[in-house]
């Protein structure tokens, strides 16, 4: 329940019909014990777009339906007790162009520890041509990066290094 109504009344929509510049997002979701797959699908995607647990003032100034993410489309995984895949839709507008950052904190960000769900697991991702566009690219391509490294033959590998590393317990 979004705090002052079901998230299923707002953000479950079956008839949705999704659009080529949709961000289409499929997650297995293991809702909590009482609380229905459309429910659970509904508040995944309430909880990673535009859901909130209370009345906020500024509803009135943005429209929701612009904005909100849509669970469309539900079904049971096959073989397993209590285990859906929720198909969420989420509209372009509601992310900043050019930015993977912004895109995954808001599909993958909080809604992972929210509490009507037993587990949730992002299994795939349709990331659309219009979105793909926004995004300048790196610079140069992989050839100057070797040729600045002199490595060849092999995968780059990068990663971010943390004052912990390398620090025993």
């Amino acid at each position: 329940k979004a705090g002052v109504k079901d998230y299923k009344l707002t953000y479950y929509t079956p008839e949705y019909e999704t659009l080529d510049t949709d961000i289409l997002a499929a997650f297995r979701v293991t809702p909590q014990p009482g609380v229905p797959p459309e429910e659970a699908g509904a508040a995944v995607a309430a909880e990673s777009s535009t859901g909130t647990w209370t009345t906020v003032w500024t509803d009135g100034l943005t429209s929701l339906d612009r904005y909100k993410g849509r669970c469309y489309h539900i079904e049971p995984v096959a073989g397993e007790e209590n285990q859906y895949i929720c198909y969420v839709a989420y509209p372009l507008d509601l992310f900043e162009e050019g930015s993977v950052t912004n895109m995954f904190t808001s599909i993958v960000g909080n809604v992972f520890g929210f509490k009507a769900l037993r587990a949730l697991r992002l299994e795939d991702l349709r990331i659309p041509v219009a979105y793909i566009k926004t995004f300048q690219g790196p610079p140069h391509g992989i050839q100057v990066e070797r040729d600045k490294l002199n490595k060849y033959g092999r995968p780059l590998l990068g990663c971010t290094i943390k004052p912990k590393l390398g620090l025993s317990a």
